[in-house]
């Protein structure tokens, strides 16, 4: 019986690349979820208006430092090339089907390469590719660094996945079809988060309320979710189920495949010409 090769990983996470993840999961998360950390009442949710600007603006800094310490950890020249060809295919496959029920083939691609390499190349790989279309399709604002930080998360976590060197076969495209279907609709959620609170102004029954306590705002912000995106989230998780178990096998023994090649682990070195 022959042991399966460990999975080759371009990038390998160390201490400061850990502790730089988790300080920007755990900001992250406030700047997500801060109307329902804000006591009723108090300055921040008088400025829902400006909070999420304030926060776009710092989970911005932050992704690129995670980023930027995560490259010093070991993404070399090889991990580059294929991170600039993963996202910009990803970045492209965005627009297509935008607008149409939440069919967004980029999220099932996210979902394999972070399965197979890894979750340090996973987040950087979710946060340049959502990035660069962002660029592409004229998506910049506020809710941007959101987007980034989310997709980073999403890609991270198929990384994260149990048995990457022992589960193969048809249970493993399972595995990722039902994270990516679960996946999907917390990135719907969690993104709702970052745009909720602009509906102040609107004073509807599904805005936020700074002055509202911790159970009506939930109550608001569910009902919100089953009217704006509900069937958009479906549509992305659905999309993403189908193309994981019709087009994933194929997919991940190619991206497996790249990575025996690439060899990540071994160093590129340079030879002077002989004289």
């Amino acid at each position: 019986m022959t042991r399966r090769p460990r999975p080759v990983r371009p990038v390998r996470l160390g201490p400061r690349s850990l502790a730089a993840l988790v300080l920007v999961g755990a900001i992250g998360v406030v700047a997500f979820g801060w109307p329902f950390l804000a006591p009723p009442g108090s300055q921040l949710g008088a400025h829902a208006q400006d909070a999420p600007w304030l926060f776009a603006g710092l989970l911005l800094l932050l992704v690129a430092v995670v980023a930027a310490t995560i490259s010093e950890s070991g993404l070399g020249p090889k991990a580059v090339a294929m991170l600039g060809v993963l996202a910009a295919t990803g970045a492209a496959l965005r627009p297509v089907g935008a607008g149409t029920a939440g069919i967004e083939p980029m999220f099932f691609l996210m979902v394999l390469s972070g399965r197979v390499l890894g979750p340090g190349f996973g987040f950087v790989l979710g946060s340049v590719t959502m990035f660069a279309s962002a660029l592409l399709t004229g998506g910049v604002g506020p809710w941007m660094p959101f987007q980034m930080l989310a997709m980073g998360w999403f890609t991270m976590g198929a990384g994260l996945l149990p048995g990457p060197d022992r589960l193969r076969g048809r249970a493993e495209p399972v595995l990722l079809a039902a994270y990516g279907f679960l996946a999907a609709f917390a990135y719907g959620t969690v993104m709702n988060l970052a745009g909720w609170p602009f509906m102040g102004a609107l004073a509807s029954g599904i805005a936020f309320d700074p002055h509202a306590a911790l159970p009506a705002n939930l109550a608001r912000f569910l009902a919100y979710c089953l009217a704006t995106s509900l069937g958009w989230d479906l549509g992305r998780a659905v999309c993403t189920v189908v193309l994981t178990l019709t087009l994933g096998p194929t997919l991940l023994r190619a991206l497996r495949r790249a990575t025996r090649r690439a060899a990540f682990e071994t160093a590129v070195t340079f030879e002077p010409p002989a004289t």
